[in-house]
């Protein structure tokens, strides 16, 4: 999952919230340098991807990518399942997607002293351009894949897949309605862990 779906699940606690928002941006044990709630928040932004990468229905959203875009196809399916969060945004919560994208804005940019280096270079660009609440819009996930692309390690041509989207936009959306009521109930029972 990206961002959006990460802090939607994170539910209401500041903790939790930084912990999957900074998560990609901490490697290894470096997450014991953070609060015991940020910790908590870390680790369950990595058993999310855990869960996600290894489902059977996500697999199959990867799968009709893989053969033009390899590797980032699982990328490329994350930024696709936001815009579908977005989109069903009052089906998963009661708060307006811009309110919630804003108190989002508000608890990174209270926390911004303690957010690693490359977390901090990414707040900048993500409030220039609103991206939380661009991943309603097409454009929006335009934008992600292109800044993907351009950041990309190798040849990714991610700035193409805006085309995929379009062209089989029911098939993963249907993906997506399966397979994220299952995730947000791992989620929560990973919550309910004391360990997260």
């Amino acid at each position: 999952m990206n961002f959006l779906s990460h802090l939607y699940l994170a539910g209401n606690s500041e903790g939790l919230i930084i912990g999957n928002f900074i998560a990609d941006s901490v490697k290894g044990s470096a997450y014991n340098n953070f609060s015991k709630e940020i910790q908590q928040g870390i680790i369950l932004h990595r058993k999310i991807d855990s869960f996600t990468d290894s489902h059977p229905v996500v697999e199959q959203s990867k799968q009709r990518l893989r053969a033009k875009y390899k590797k980032y196809s699982s990328v490329i399916v994350d930024i696709y399942y936001d815009h579908y969060l977005a989109i069903n945004w009052k089906k998963y919560s009661e708060i307006e997607l811009e309110i919630f994208v804003q108190n989002i804005y508000s608890i990174i940019n209270n926390n911004h002293s303690i957010l690693p280096e490359k977390s901090a270079r990414f707040t900048k660009y993500m409030l220039e351009h609103n991206i939380l609440f661009g991943y309603s819009k097409l454009e929006g996930i335009e934008r992600v894949l292109y800044g993907m692309s351009r950041r990309a390690t190798f040849e990714s041509n991610m700035e193409q897949a805006i085309h995929d989207l379009k062209e089989h936009f029911d098939l993963f959306e249907n993906e997506f309605k399966i397979f994220f009521p299952e995730l947000q109930q791992y989620v929560k029972s990973e919550i309910l862990n004391t360990n997260v």
